[in-house]
């Protein structure tokens, strides 16, 4: 018998396979050149990859949500379970923002996506490759162990995603009305400056430096560290003054906890300006070290929630280019 052409690591746990997983598992019951290896908690996705490394999978496919992608990147560039021969990975769109699976074309019904990939592997794969660097995250020690993700937000955005998760996701509502909602409770607090219990908080101050370039510091409403080409609201990192340049390969925006500056960086983002001219209150650039400080500030790497504290920072570096699957062609 052939070995499979691909291997699906699934997290029965995540929120979004509740209702998928029996069809994923039926369609997989259905085609032999699928190896399906499901997890019921992220430490064990270490074991999970050294058994699909055994039967060589030409793709690696994620089934799970935004904690699940994040802990099997940091796996798999940290174990190198597949020696020389690590194979793309591709991301169902499956968890609550699916930022990652958007950058690589990967929207709609995740059983869908998981055909197209069948598809494709069926195929020459190589005009489907890309390389994307990861973010690695860690406190800048010498003997630290990065974690690795390609979406960070921090400050006045982390607060929001956290409230967001902890205050509506809860509710049973739809992902996207949370979405809306918290949106809606950002900029009421903006504009009207109440705290109050059942709102987002007001960001703290952060600083933030980028090696060789100085430093920012103060309270913002957004800090986005990222090495997607596409974010939400179709913009794209790649439109951004500087992202073909050798400035570096994190893409760091900043957006003061103000109003007309929340508004002047959503208007640039939707028309595809931001970054080409300067922004009162909007900060854009591009490094290869940034380091986030201040007490108490948090952020968000694809999902897991990160703190710095005093003394000690956090220290964002890029990886060496990894190989993904894209399922749509690059526009």
């Amino acid at each position: 018998m052939a070995p499979p052409r691909v291997a699906l690591l699934s997290n029965p746990r995540s929120t979004g396979n509740r209702a998928l997983l029996p069809r994923i598992r039926g369609f997989c019951a259905a085609n032999d050149d699928i190896f399906h290896y499901e997890v019921e908690d992220v430490d064990q996705i270490g074991e999970a990859l050294r058994t699909i490394a055994r039967v060589r999978p030409q793709i690696l496919i994620v089934n799970g949500g935004d904690g699940t992608v994040q802990a099997t990147l940091t796996e798999l560039y940290h174990g190198d379970h597949f020696g020389d021969s690590r194979p793309p990975v591709a991301v169902l769109p499956n968890g609550k923002t699916n930022l990652i699976a958007l950058d690589l074309g990967a929207v709609g019904d995740p059983l869908v996506a998981l055909q197209r990939i069948m598809t494709l592997a069926r195929d020459d794969i190589a005009p489907h490759i890309v390389a994307r660097e990861l973010i690695a995250l860690s406190d800048g020690g010498a003997n630290s162990r990065p974690v690795l993700g390609m979406f960070l937000g921090g400050a006045g955005l982390a607060d929001s995603m956290l409230f967001c998760r902890d205050k509506l996701y809860p509710t049973g509502l739809p992902n996207g009305l949370c979405h809306v909602l918290t949106a809606i409770a950002v900029i009421f607090t903006l504009l009207v400056g109440v705290r109050a219990a059942f709102l987002p908080p007001r960001p703290g101050q952060t600083s933030v430096s980028l090696i060789r370039k100085g430093k920012v510091q103060g309270r913002f409403a957004l800090l986005i560290v990222t090495t997607l080409q596409r974010l939400l609201l179709g913009s794209r990192t790649s439109n951004i003054h500087g992202a073909n340049d050798n400035e570096g390969k994190l893409q760091l925006i900043l957006v003061d906890h103000r109003p007309l500056s929340v508004i002047r960086a959503i208007c640039a983002g939707i028309f595809g300006k931001l970054g080409r001219s300067d922004l009162s209150g909007v900060h854009v650039a591009r490094g290869d070290e940034i380091r986030i400080e201040g007490e108490n500030s948090s952020v968000i790497l694809d999902g897991e929630l990160f703190e710095a504290r005093a003394g000690q920072p956090i220290v964002l570096k890029p990886t060496a280019p990894v190989p993904f699957l894209r399922l749509a062609p690059a526009a």
